[in-house]
């Protein structure tokens, strides 16, 4: 019989999101990961298999998390080009930091050669179009957005627009640029 855990799993995810956010998959070793957690590599392997499965977890983790941000953001009582807007500046990191989005990254790190990278990432993308599409038809019912729009057109549009802003955040090009390209991005729907 093993050693009780004595770390939090949950807590250990969270701080691997943020390490393979910031350095990527590859460029993250099972020795960083170990000494971020503050924990051995015998308990790394033990509690999440492998590095590869607690790099999915934080994928999944992170995943929830920005469903959850848009759920709460598109709830609000604000008016919808002011969500669309709040949304795609989180959604890329504007004004937060320089890492872009964590499932962008780990799609353009690892492209389709990662099945399970790419489950998660297609299901999140899948997710912020959905909820940038019933936006839309909520600001369309309102008479706010241009109704003779295809919803479904610019909802595609906006995922799109966040996966580049995200890839130039990440390159660390000129915040005020992506402020602009959201602004207008937002104002011609």
């Amino acid at each position: 019989m093993g050693r009780p855990m004595q770390f939090d799993a949950e807590a250990a995810i969270e701080t691997a999101m943020g390490l393979f956010w910031r350095n990527g998959y590859a460029a993250t070793t099972p020795q960083a990961l170990t000494t971020e957690l503050g924990i051995g590599k015998g308990s790394l392997y033990n509690t999440f298999d492998s590095k590869h499965n607690l790099f999915v977890l934080s994928l999944a983790r992170y995943s929830a998390w920005r469903m959850k941000f848009l759920a709460e953001n598109f709830s609000s009582a604000a008016p919808v080009r002011l969500q669309l807007r709040e949304a795609m500046k989180v959604l890329t990191g504007y004004g937060d930091h320089d890492r872009g989005c964590l499932l962008v990254n780990a799609a353009a790190e690892l492209g389709s050669a990662d099945a399970a990278v790419t489950e998660v990432s297609e299901a999140l993308f899948v997710g912020i179009e959905d909820a940038f599409r019933q936006a839309i038809q909520r600001g369309q019912r309102d008479g706010e957005l241009d109704a003779t729009r295809d919803a479904d057109t610019e909802a595609g549009a906006l995922l799109s627009t966040v996966i580049g802003l995200s890839l130039l955040l990440k390159a660390r090009t000129d915040q005020s640029r992506v402020l602009r390209i959201i602004d207008a991005t937002v104002e011609r729907l």
